[in-house]
């Protein structure tokens, strides 16, 4: 079953998804996300001179063996271009197996461990009132986890907070915008928008919360050890992950779970985080991350060190990326969390979204799958 061509797509209204479309001399064809945020047309270059030229003629179903061919055939090494590069080629070749077996992928991994996923929403508000009327719109809905960013008194702008409701977008065109960011502010306010929010809804749904790596060492110990009474499900990207070893200065000072890794691209990014038990969730993503195969091993590593999955999914994600990472988190035993996205479609949320051999489901309304099942 030979590879006889290769086409980049860079197309989608509003942004440049990027996909990579995979064909054999059968006819059947793979789809994989090539998507880098920001970057896009970096992975599409590379793809098309570098990468393309290599799979004409190679045995579709070699999938480990192609997979290990791009990734040590070249002199140069991971970094987010290339392993995205990578995982596009690696989640057609999955998608086309999975094809000429007429199995799900899940089931080609080993078979669903869970029967189904929840998924949690991404609030947010210009003001703590704001925030807790947006959760509160989430919780309506039938949703049992929610994300909540919320403005800043005293600062113009804070990450996290989109323009109007049941819908965040992370990536804007142009030019980084800048803005003056306060850590007093932020550690000052923080825990009491989680204090009004368990007041309100009380101690059932889940509470999450992106730091944005803001945050030093210290001050992120200081933020989890002042949230802990209110029990988050996690607290994402405290600090910019570079240097692991910070993480063990903010495990000395707090319980509160720690969620990190939607910019790592190999298990090396991640490996001493894993096995210190430094984090309690891995975040990376199948596009950005080598695809399903290099995922896989990463997932491998964390069930060992008790640290759970949950793959960032955002909107400058594609849906065939949320496709991937479903069939990944199916048979996945420590699957817990996993982020979305409005634009595609799905189940409603009021109930957890079905593992099938379809369509993928669960992603909406700015909504992150998480796992019903530890």
């Amino acid at each position: 079953m030979r590879i006889v061509d290769a086409r980049v797509i860079v197309c989608s209204p509003g942004r440049n998804f990027v996909t990579l479309k995979i064909t054999t001399e059968d006819g059947v064809y793979g789809l994989g996300d090539a998507t880098l945020n920001g970057r896009e047309l970096a992975v599409a270059a590379y793809l098309g001179e570098h990468v393309v030229p290599l799979l004409i003629g190679r045995d579709a179903r070699r999938i480990e063996d192609t997979w290990q061919f791009l990734y040590k055939g070249a002199y140069w090494r991971r970094g987010p271009v290339t392993m995205t590069a990578i995982a596009a080629v690696d989640t057609a070749l999955w998608d086309i197996l999975g094809k000429v077996a007429n199995l799900p992928v899940y089931r080609l991994l080993g078979g669903a461990s869970r029967e189904a996923v929840m998924v949690y929403g991404h609030a947010n508000g210009e003001d703590l009132d704001e925030t807790v009327a947006a959760v509160g719109q989430y919780l309506a809905m039938g949703y049992k986890a929610i994300r909540a960013q919320s403005g800043v008194p005293g600062l113009a702008s804070t990450y996290g907070v989109g323009k109007g409701t049941l819908f965040y977008e992370p990536a804007e065109p142009g030019l980084p915008p800048e803005s003056v960011w306060s850590t007093e502010k932020y550690l000052e306010f923080v825990p009491s928008l989680f204090a009004r929010l368990r007041q309100e809804y009380g101690p059932d749904v889940h509470l999450l919360h992106d730091v944005h790596h803001r945050l030093t060492p210290i001050e992120a110990g200081r933020l989890g050890r002042a949230l802990e009474p209110y029990r988050l499900f996690w607290m994402e990207d405290p600090v910019p992950a570079e240097l692991q070893e910070g993480f063990r200065l903010i495990r000395q000072h707090t319980t509160t779970p720690i969620a990190v890794g939607e910019v790592f691209n190999s298990i090396h990014d991640c490996q001493q985080l894993i096995q210190e038990q430094l984090i309690d969730y891995i975040r990376s993503t199948v596009v950005h991350a080598g695809g399903i195969t290099h995922l896989r091993k990463i997932a491998h590593l964390a069930d060992l060190f008790h640290v759970r999955t949950g793959c960032h999914g955002a909107t400058d994600l594609s849906p065939v990326c949320l496709a991937a990472a479903l069939r990944l988190h199916a048979p996945g035993r420590r699957a817990r969390a996993r982020r979305g996205h409005r634009r595609s479609r799905g189940r409603a949320p009021s109930v957890p979204a079905r593992l099938s051999s379809g369509q993928p489901q669960g992603r909406r309304h700015g909504a992150q799958l998480v796992s019903t099942r530890r």
